[in-house]
């Protein structure tokens, strides 16, 4: 474990599979939970200064908080289908119950504004198709700032079809300027088993035993901030992102890989901006829409019919 790679299960807490808050790293508005039910299980929980998701993983739930009750439908795994999701505010108690069980991305932001707690409907997540041929993607812009209010809190979710490439050409967010946003940023990974796997099989009794399934993320700075990771990474592993050019992250041949990405910081205006490497920004303009990948998208507010569970 470094300071910037968290491996599936290593900030367990409680019911919590995973825990990152602004504390553990080292900076001042990002955080993410995935708590974790058991058949009929629940969980209690309080905002505090930060605006909160409740986005099912895995798993159906009820999720009531101030006075109202939200029924997210939720899916079998990241793969099968887009999620409903609820938005719950800073200063909130919060109650999540799952009758069947499951698993429930809690991305966070400090923030200032207390919003109305609200239902995110499936149906009503744009799913964008980014990027072309190898560099091909699917995002699910669930909480972006043009699609979901919020007042700090940007997340999304990315699906990559095996041997692709995603956050590619590398690029970084971490100076305001013109055409940057300052953004703290966690990536959390899920990574389909094989054909006859499921999406999530992560190291869940904390040994070192791994799933089949895995890709690999990357993240270097500049000489006035340097910063290195080169990591494999498996389901529930977590790299967090200070500053720095992050990409590629790259699904092996045979492996579908899923990222949940959560962004906030300090700015004014809640804005989504990005720099692409120099030195790989060329890319983008070879892309056509005719050389998209043919297997996206690869999952949509309905779920397919028949598709198996990765």
């Amino acid at each position: 474990m470094s300071t910037y790679y968290l491996p599936s299960r290593s900030t367990a807490d409680g019911p919590y599979d995973t825990v990152v808050t602004p504390e553990s790293a080292g900076w001042g508005y990002s955080g993410l939970k995935v708590l974790k039910l058991s058949p009929s299980g629940t969980a209690t929980f309080t905002t505090g200064d930060a605006e909160t998701l409740v986005l099912p993983l895995s798993g159906g739930c009820t999720v009531t908080c101030d006075g109202e009750t939200f029924e997210l439908q939720g899916r079998r795994n990241v793969f099968s289908r887009v999620t409903d999701f609820a938005y719950v505010p800073r200063d909130a108690q919060v109650t999540v119950t799952s009758v069947g069980g499951g698993r429930f991305a809690l991305p966070s932001a400090r923030c200032e504004r207390r919003l109305p707690a609200r239902y995110g409907p499936a149906e009503q997540v744009p799913v964008e198709l980014r990027g072309a041929g190898q560099a091909s993607r699917q995002v699910n812009n669930f909480c972006t700032p043009e699609t979901f209010e919020a007042d700090k809190l940007i997340a999304c979710e990315v699906i990559t079809p095996g041997g692709n490439w995603s956050s590619f050409p590398p690029h970084k967010h971490d100076e305001a300027g013109e055409h940057e946003a300052e953004l703290e940023e966690i990536y959390y990974f899920e990574v389909a088993d094989g054909p006859d796997g499921p999406g999530f099989t992560g190291r869940t009794d904390g040994s070192q035993a791994s799933p089949r399934g895995f890709a690999w993320q990357r993240v270097y700075g500049t000489p006035e901030r340097p910063i290195e990771v080169s990591e494999e990474v498996r389901s529930g592993d977590v790299v967090v992102i200070p500053h720095g050019w992050h990409g590629p992250s790259a699904a092996a041949p045979g492996y579908d890989l899923y990222y949940l990405n959560v962004m906030a910081g300090p700015g004014e205006d809640r804005a989504w901006l990005i720099s692409d490497d120099p030195a790989h920004a060329w890319v983008r303009s070879t892309w056509a829409p005719e050389d998209l990948d043919p297997r996206l998208p690869l999952s949509s507010a309905v779920e397919k019919e028949g598709r198996d569970a990765r």
